[in-house]
């Protein structure tokens, strides 16, 4: 059976990634998870959280990041008060640490069976639920699949090319050239960060606690996968002759 792979523009003002999230300590990821990206095609898509069999359908694309803009990670201090106590006594405050990714910008690339690339495609562009980028008050600046004209700059949407392809030649994202990317002090190249799923045998493989199997309220779970952290070579020809809008 065919495959391909869907790009995905994600862009926010703020986004949040949590992987070690508990109690009164949010964290966030330096880029969108397994986790994070699943359930935001899964509101797309309309599938409810328990349904354990359609997430592990999305869960077991093959993802890649590449990191267009690096955002810079912020905190946020929570008070909470008349929070209910579970024994019933009279209720607390409760004070919270909540951290999240600023001005952060990622081309985030799923590989799988062509006709379920394409069956999400359609759920980004027409989502079922409202999308969001970790929490529900962090909404997508822009469309993640570009409309006509725009399709190159803000998310391909379907294309038949190999995951890693896409990552190395897709039309950088960012619209501004004093942008926060690595430099190789090696030969100077200008480079872009990955994070790819990659099997446990790689050498370089590094684990991941964001692989999802339920999203349910009350069974909420999760295992590891493996990753390889890398880079790509930003290109002149990435970069394009216009500056994206």
């Amino acid at each position: 059976m065919s495959e391909a792979t869907l790009a995905l523009r994600i862009d926010a003002p703020m986004q949040s990634w949590g992987v070690r999230s508990r109690f009164t300590g949010r964290d966030t990821a330096a880029e969108p998870t397994k986790s994070g990206v699943v359930g935001l095609l899964a509101s797309a898509c309309g599938v409810a959280r328990d349904d354990t069999a359609r997430i592990a359908e999305l869960a077991a694309l093959r993802m890649g990041v590449r990191v267009d803009r690096e955002g810079l990670v912020e905190r946020d201090f929570h008070t909470a008060s008349n929070v209910p106590q579970s024994d019933g006594t009279s209720p607390r405050t409760v004070l919270s640490e909540r951290y999240y990714l600023a001005d952060a910008l990622f081309l985030v690339a799923l590989h799988g069976k062509t006709d379920l690339i394409a069956e999400l495609a359609e759920a980004v562009r027409r989502p079922r639920w409202p999308l969001f980028f970790g929490r529900k008050a962090f909404v997508p600046a822009s469309p993640l699949i570009g409309t006509d004209g725009h399709s190159t700059r803000r998310g391909t949407g379907v294309v038949e090319q190999p995951l890693l392809e896409v990552l190395e030649t897709h039309p950088w994202l960012e619209n501004r050239f004093e942008q926060r990317h690595q430099v190789s002090p090696a030969d100077g190249a200008e480079l872009l960060r990955t994070v790819v799923d990659v099997p446990a045998s790689d050498p370089e493989a590094e684990l991941r606690h964001d692989h999802p199997l339920s999203f349910a309220n009350d069974d909420r779970r999760f295992e590891s996968r493996t990753v390889r952290v890398g880079h790509v070579v930003l290109t002149e020809a990435m970069k394009g002759a216009e500056a994206c809008s």
